[in-house]
């Protein structure tokens, strides 16, 4: 083997790593997918700042709510529109399970209800598992990787 082929091989190993890196965390757009596990309800881009995951309502599917507001809100996003809204804010890796995101919170801009939560990728970074809660109890959504 030559230098220029080990350090090719090296060069794709890398690729190959920050490729499925990049699939295991929650940043990027997903398919938000309601409760009930059937209705595609919109597209969030998940980002990151300096380690702090926020996601933000990129598309609304629903014809009906291409304008509607967050009017049950009850803090600084009352009254926003819902596509641009904020709803995933202030999530950080789990310094115990590198494969969760928590500390933040997500608003259900539907109930204006705002959740502790967590993310966690699933099935290779293909899906994205979200559960909110509000004490003991819990909501949980898979939603669907875009890009």
């Amino acid at each position: 083997m030559t230098i220029r082929q080990l350090c090719m091989g090296l060069a794709l190993a890398a690729a190959a790593t920050g490729a499925w890196a990049d699939t295991a965390s929650p940043v990027g757009l997903w398919k938000t997918i309601d409760d009930d596990g059937k209705t595609e309800k919109s597209l969030v881009r998940i980002t990151d700042n300096g380690g702090v995951l926020t996601g933000r309502i990129e598309k609304v599917f629903d014809p009906k709510q291409q304008t509607a507001k967050c009017d049950k809100c009850t803090d600084e996003r009352k009254d926003q529109p819902m596509v641009g809204l904020t709803i995933i804010r202030n999530l950080k890796q789990d310094a115990d399970d590198k494969e969760t995101w928590t500390g933040g919170d997500v608003l259900d801009p539907n109930n204006g209800k705002v959740y502790r939560t967590r993310l966690k990728p699933i099935e290779g970074g293909s899906k994205l598992q979200l559960r909110g809660y509000i004490g003991p109890f819990y909501r949980s959504q898979t939603w669907l990787r875009v890009e």
